[in-house]
């Protein structure tokens, strides 16, 4: 992307991009950002240091990978053909890139059923030979959700905005997400594939209350060959032509931490409003 730009016009940019050209490796100078739009029923302009960069983004779209110099970048969105971002609906809010970090930017609902926004940290170190690696964010509106395997919770008291991830073998794992202390499930049960070398991001999004909890899925590869990868996702309450298969799939992904072990717990780094 040419520096000439400004800031704010190069994300624009590159968010139109992506849709069309392969994700690159980041240089040692920039850093990777996905922006995920997952508050349910409002479209939404997004605006980049004061630069309308994302006309009309939909629940459900993920952009990117953007890549990006490091720095601080001033983000607001505002009502879907809004004249400019003096009225933001969420923001602005300030997001800290560092040089060769892989991150995910996420609009959503906070567990009150606010609006919110979260910088994740995408980790992108190598996997061993033979493992995947998976994690879980819970975005929703929604109490905190069990993982359950065999109808046991094998992962408890995932809240939001917090994240959960673990390494664990290449194969194809069955199991399902039910709110906390319970074993009905809300999505699932249903089988997901952990692909060798490839990081899996499972995000709960949109609100109990309201009904419209989803997936949204995002990929990462190349976690065995170095930093970068194409990173893809889904989104939405019901796949598309039946091709993408992310609710059941996705739903499903929110599980694997099951039979494996290992699992760590952090906390996103949530940006100042």
């Amino acid at each position: 992307m040419r520096k000439t730009l400004s800031a704010g016009v190069a994300l624009g940019a590159a968010v139109a991009l992506a849709a069309f050209t392969p994700a690159s490796a980041a240089t040692a100078d920039n850093a990777d950002l996905s922006v995920l739009h997952a508050i349910p029923d409002t479209p939404v302009d997004v605006y980049v240091n004061g630069d309308l960069t994302i006309d009309d983004f939909q629940p459900g779209d993920l952009g990117g990978p953007l890549e990006l110099p490091g720095g601080t970048y001033s983000v607001a969105l505002t009502a879907a053909d809004a004249t400019d971002d003096s009225d933001p609906v969420l923001g602005p809010i300030d997001l800290t890139l560092e040089a060769g970090g892989n991150y995910t930017a996420v609009a959503h609902l906070d567990a009150a059923g606010e609006p919110a926004a979260n910088l994740f940290t995408n980790d992108t170190s190598k996997t061993a030979a033979g493992e995947g690696r998976l994690t879980v964010r819970h975005v929703a509106a929604a109490p905190a959700v069990d993982v359950l395997a065999g109808g046991e919770a094998v992962i408890s008291g995932l809240e939001n905005p917090n994240e959960q991830s673990l390494d664990l073998p290449a194969g194809t794992v069955n199991a399902s997400v039910a709110l906390a202390g319970t074993t009905d499930p809300v999505i699932g049960p249903a089988d997901v594939e952990v692909a060798e070398g490839v990081l899996t991001i499972v995000y709960a999004w949109g609100s109990a209350e309201a009904g419209n909890l989803a997936l949204a899925t995002q990929t990462i590869d190349g976690l065995h060959s170095g930093p970068g990868g194409v990173n893809t996702g889904s989104a939405g309450l019901v796949a598309e032509n039946g091709t993408d298969g992310w609710v059941l799939a996705g739903g499903a992904a929110l599980i694997a931490g099951l039979i494996a072990g290992g699992v760590y717990m952090t906390r996103s780094a949530k940006v100042r409003r």
